[in-house]
């Protein structure tokens, strides 16, 4: 496959959730058949090889691509989830986002000694999501593979706050300056 043009499927909506917030949606990305196939192949592409056996990915437009992107590399999927959502015991991670804090929370044995995980989200901004997901990773025993991502809000340095806890490379698909 060419490489697609994923931003002509992304659309900008100013002023939501909250006003001077320009939230960026996927959903007619994730509607084309072409794009999402797309998507989940180039997220999945650079991590054929690293021997990854769980993908975790967060509530929930982590889902919409974590979980395709663990099909693709025939890995195992798990869901990093808000607090009161998962029925067994759980481990849970505090996080700041752009706009406020947020708690992650995964099943204490979703992960066996020598797992190697890759964290999937549709983007990356201040780094909160992804950062807790990987000390959640890391909390449980397992081996970070790599963290990816549809997009990338530059303007945030999202690169710089994830270098403070991880030496993986953020893999994006789309850069937002």
């Amino acid at each position: 496959m060419t490489t697609f043009e994923y931003e002509k499927l992304i659309e900008s909506i100013p002023d939501y959730p909250t006003p001077g917030v320009v939230f960026k949606d996927i959903t007619p990305l994730l509607a084309d058949a072409e794009g999402f196939a797309a998507v989940v192949k180039a997220i999945a592409d650079p991590f054929r090889n690293a021997g990854v056996t769980k993908v975790m990915g967060a509530e929930a437009r982590g889902f919409m691509l974590g979980a395709p992107v663990a099909r693709e590399l025939n890995a195992g999927f798990v869901p990093a989830r808000k607090p009161g959502k998962l029925p067994r015991e759980v481990v849970s991670e505090d996080y700041d986002l752009e706009y406020g804090t947020a708690t992650l929370q995964v099943h204490s044995d979703s992960f066996d000694a020598g797992d190697k995980v890759l964290i999937v989200d549709d983007l990356v901004a201040t780094g909160g999501t992804m950062v807790a997901q990987i000390k959640l990773v890391e909390q449980l025993g397992a081996d970070l593979a790599g963290v990816a991502c549809l997009m990338e809000l530059e303007f945030f340095k999202p690169r710089d706050i994830l270098a403070k806890v991880t030496d993986k490379q953020l893999h994006s698909l789309v850069k937002v300056s």
